[in-house]
């Protein structure tokens, strides 16, 4: 299994840390956050992943050419950010055809991939697309969502002021062939955002499972410092 890491944008709400850095590379416990992704990522298997790129590009393709996993990385530099959904479009053919993974790495995320994707595996029939999730402290700065009793979500609420819960979107995904197809077969400009565009479209075959770990979105100066807490907490254990 194939897997993209999305990492290109500004990450606008945690400055002043990206006025000079991309958000993919803040540091938590003296790592960058995308080392935690990749240390994850291969730890659980996944072959190949593609990271894209754009805002200070440089220096993430600088920090991925001393990764000991350089040679499994493919790196795209968008010129003019494509979306979430736009940059699985432009990059179908990465998967081919086989069901991947698509990540949101400005999340700090210390579950278990392999046991996620051991979940997706088990998952209930007739759905395409495994959704991991987590208690959000703030729902309504997340993507919120409305589950059955076995997990197939029916309701997804996009960052509303009142929102029917607090089981939010961890923005790590795997797709099956078809949700890939599904995007890449779309007009041009019509799939730009996976939450607001393709999610919806694929209500009641999608499957959520909660992290067996601790989701921390890295979106502002605040929440950096409590990864950067969890982290530190680590290593006195």
């Amino acid at each position: 299994m194939n897997a993209i890491l999305l990492a290109g944008g500004f990450g606008s709400r945690l400055r002043p840390f990206t006025n000079h850095a991309p958000k993919c590379l803040a540091p938590i416990g003296g790592k960058p956050l995308l080392g935690y992704w990749l240390d994850s990522l291969m730890d659980a298997g996944i072959e190949s992943v593609l990271i894209n790129l754009h805002y200070l590009a440089n220096q993430v393709i600088e920090f991925v050419s001393s990764s000991p996993y350089r040679n499994r990385i493919t790196l795209v530099n968008e010129h003019v950010l494509l979306g979430t959904a736009g940059t699985v479009k432009q990059n179908s053919e990465f998967f081919s055809g086989e069901r991947g993974l698509v990540i949101h790495a400005d999340n700090f995320c210390r579950a278990n991939l392999a046991a996620f994707i051991d979940k997706h595996e088990n998952r209930p029939l007739g759905t395409e697309l495994t959704m991991m999730t987590f208690v959000a402290d703030e729902p309504r700065t997340c993507g919120i969502l409305e589950a059955d009793e076995k997990g197939v979500v029916y309701g997804f609420h996009e960052k509303v002021e009142n929102p029917p819960g607090n089981v939010a979107n961890a923005a790590i995904y795997i797709f099956e062939p078809s949700v890939i197809q599904f995007i890449s077969s779309s007009p041009p400009g019509e799939l730009v955002d996976i939450s607001k565009d393709v999610i919806p479209e694929f209500l009641g075959r999608i499957f959520a499972t909660p992290a067996d770990g601790p989701v921390i979105d890295i979106g502002t100066p605040s929440s950096l410092k409590r990864a950067q807490s969890y982290a530190l907490s680590l290593e006195g254990l």
